[in-house]
């Protein structure tokens, strides 16, 4: 049994700046983001491509007032950093994501409820791409090195073509992305969160 040629995205995406380049234009994109420092580099890197708007969609987060922290953490940076970039938040349903991960509650990160929660988020924003007119979409999530891009980028593909939204192909994470998301949290004075935002990936980081 074959298995399947790893795909570099960083060089997917190489190929799509290189087109959008050649064509002269900047195509907007919607961008999800799960946090503020994770959209950091990702912002500084493809604002000159794409007019952006950044989509902030995580019912995942718990609690409340972790959420609403974030949800300020990114609004600030956007506006420090990049204030030509547009901002919309997303509806807070945590119920929905309690029912998504009804029965998966132990299993482990990066396991079948990470990916039910990868693909709640990317369906959510490509549902709001569409109702934008977005050239295109993406998410942050591929900055992390604790996500697999090959993962979020077959998600992001099937997502694509249920909502015939093109998907920016990507893994945020190389060429020293994730390093410099870290540099940019320094430089703006970004609060990093040691967890991912669940209640379930909190477990084991209160020691």
């Amino acid at each position: 049994m074959h298995q399947k040629p790893k795909i570099n995205y960083q060089l997917v995406l190489d190929k799509t700046l290189e087109q959008i380049t050649k064509e002269g234009s900047r195509p907007s994109l919607l961008l999800h983001s799960c946090c503020a420092p994770c959209s950091s580099y990702v912002l500084e890197y493809l604002n000159k491509y794409f007019r952006i708007t950044v989509f902030y969609y995580n019912p995942n987060i718990s609690p409340q007032s972790e959420y609403l922290h974030r949800v300020a953490e990114q609004k600030r940076l956007i506006s420090e950093m990049c204030p030509d970039v547009s901002f919309i938040e997303g509806k807070y349903e945590p119920q929905r994501f309690y029912e998504m991960a009804k029965g998966l509650e132990r299993e482990p990160e990066r396991g079948a409820r990470c990916l039910k929660c990868y693909r709640l988020r990317l369906e959510e924003t490509a549902k709001e791409a569409v109702s934008q007119g977005s050239g295109y979409f993406t998410t942050t999530l591929s900055i992390s090195p604790q996500k697999d891009s090959a993962v979020l980028n077959e998600i992001g593909k099937g997502v694509s073509e249920k909502y015939s939204v093109p998907y920016l192909y990507s893994d945020f994470k190389k060429r020293g992305g994730y390093k410099r998301s870290i540099e940019l949290s320094a430089e703006y004075d970004l609060y990093r969160q040691n967890f991912c935002g669940c209640i379930y990936s909190k477990v084991g980081t209160e020691n």
